[in-house]
């Protein structure tokens, strides 16, 4: 008996190599000999008629001829295949045209089209007249070299033959010369007045008015900068050697700086009646830190103000509020404000910290460590049960986990090799859990 089930055994080990030896095929010997690579044999060449572009334009061509085989379609460096074989619209630059034939083989070139005004180096030098303050008596005489034939044009203007132009106010002017060949250069030249490369600013420290309409104790003490020998107007008064105006209304003002060569600059000031003008706000804030464990958090800012009345309190951009105290806030650094009925605003900061760990939070944290991640189980990158107990809020989070596996060994005990807890450690563990379970209790 036991020799006939070895025998069947044996037959049924003879099947199955036999089966799997046909499954697996004659590699190129047999039934699915290698099919050959259709390209060995193939030599595919490309040429190609390259017509060359001009200056700043996008008109050359390269024009492809494939040979070695038939059925060609042709490619403009990673483009789509086309039966066409002429590439038109080009820039000066290098393209590699790749043929492909019928049965997919490739051939493949790299043509250059070129810009036959590259190699010129035309320049363009200019003798500038500036012209006088809001005068149009500027001229420009521009000279260009490297090549023959020249013309020259102003901006978009018609091109002639002299390159000078003349009756120029202040500004900037493109200037182009073309040679004989419709090459071409381009650049920039800047006719000035005697003012312009001054650069003359005004600022001003603006005093406001009182809070009361009609108060006239404001003041502005401007100051130029930028040239030298500088006299002060307010408005269109007359010109005077200091930058200071007092006994002045609410309004807006222009204050004009004028230096010794008459270059002027003007600048517009305004005095308010300022209803914070003498007031001194105080902010301060209380903070209570937050339980890190807590999304989003469960600190709290509470902000007291002085030195006014009516305040309304703000946190970060958020709108004000009468409340002063705002609640529900993770680790961070607030910017706090306090507005009173007046309007006048105080800002400070406020820094919400993190609370430390609870004492019964801390003695499961250490009974974990210990049985846990000491073992390897609930700790790196694969922890069992994907909890890592490294991870303070991870705990935090497990806490019914924890108990059902390490107090109640509910589906089973946690360690699962002995010794299991302590009946003490687990008393701690149930004390966390009746505390609140929270990272601070």
């Amino acid at each position: 008996m036991k020799l006939f089930k070895r025998s069947r055994l044996l037959a049924a080990v003879l099947f199955l190599s036999v089966t799997l030896l046909n499954s697996c095929g004659d590699k190129g010997n047999g039934s699915n000999p290698t099919p050959p690579n259709p390209c060995a044999s193939k030599t595919i060449t490309v040429s190609a008629v390259v017509v060359n572009t001009t200056t700043g334009l996008s008109a050359g061509s390269i024009t492809s001829t494939a040979t070695g085989s038939t059925g060609f379609t042709y490619q403009l460096n990673n483009g789509n295949f086309q039966s066409s074989a002429v590439f038109n619209s080009l820039a000066a630059g290098t393209y590699t045209i790749t043929a492909k034939d019928g049965d997919g083989c490739t051939g493949a070139a790299t043509f250059t089209v070129t810009d036959p005004c590259a190699a010129k180096n035309i320049g363009v030098t200019a003798t500038i007249v500036n012209t006088g303050t809001g005068l149009s008596n500027g001229s420009i005489t521009a000279t260009a070299t490297n090549s023959t034939g020249f013309t020259y044009q102003l901006n978009n203007g018609a091109f002639q033959a002299s390159g000078i132009f003349t009756a120029l106010a202040t500004g900037t002017y493109n200037i182009t010369a073309k040679d004989a060949d419709g090459c071409t250069k381009t650049v920039s030249f800047q006719v000035q007045d005697i003012c312009a490369a001054k650069n003359i600013t005004v600022t001003a420290s603006v005093i406001n008015a009182g809070p009361n309409a009609g108060a006239s104790n404001g003041s502005i003490t401007a100051t130029a900068a930028g040239s030298i020998g500088f006299t002060y107007q307010l408005n269109s008064g007359i010109f005077q050697p200091t930058g200071n105006f007092t006994n002045l209304l609410a309004g807006n003002y222009t204050i004009t700086a004028k230096d010794a060569d008459g270059c002027i600059k003007s600048q517009t000031f305004t005095i308010t009646n300022d209803p914070c003008a003498g007031k001194t706000l105080g902010i301060s804030a209380a903070t209570s830190a937050t339980d890190k464990c807590i999304v989003p958090g469960n600190g709290t800012i509470t902000i007291t103000a002085t030195g006014g009345t009516g305040f309304t309190y703000q946190l970060g951009s958020g709108a004000f509020q009468v409340s002063n105290v705002f609640s529900a806030l993770a680790l961070n650094t607030y910017g706090i404000a306090i507005k009173d009925a007046d309007g006048c605003i105080k800002t400070g900061t406020a820094i919400i910290a993190a609370a430390p760990a609870g004492t019964n939070f801390s003695t499961v944290s250490n009974i974990l460590q210990n049985n846990c991640v000491l073992s390897g189980c609930h700790t790196g990158t694969s922890p069992a049960g994907g909890l890592n107990f490294t991870v303070d809020c991870t705990i935090v989070g497990s806490w019914d986990r924890i108990k059902a596996r390490a107090v109640d060994g509910i589906p089973s005990f946690m360690p699962p090799t002995s010794p299991q807890l302590s009946a003490a450690d687990k008393q701690k563990i149930l004390d966390w859990i009746a505390a609140g379970h929270k990272f601070t209790d």
